[in-house]
């Protein structure tokens, strides 16, 4: 992958992530909130999470210090 394609990526991430935040604190809400979709849709956001640092790692270049 080149940096512009992980540049997007890394967009369509974030959005889905911060989606997936928006949908966790719908269903929290609720009178009785679904604790197993509760806990399937926190399990995806800490996978996004994980491919979005993946991501940045890609962009930033090692610096050896």
């Amino acid at each position: 992958m080149n940096p512009e394609d992980i540049s997007q990526r890394l967009e369509l991430l974030r959005i889905e992530h911060r989606d997936l935040d928006a949908a966790i604190v719908a269903l929290g809400v609720t009178v009785v909130p679904d604790q197993l979709q509760l806990a399937r849709l926190k399990k995806k956001k800490l996978r996004l999470r994980d491919e979005i640092a993946w991501c940045e790692d890609q962009l930033i270049p090692d610096i050896i210090a």
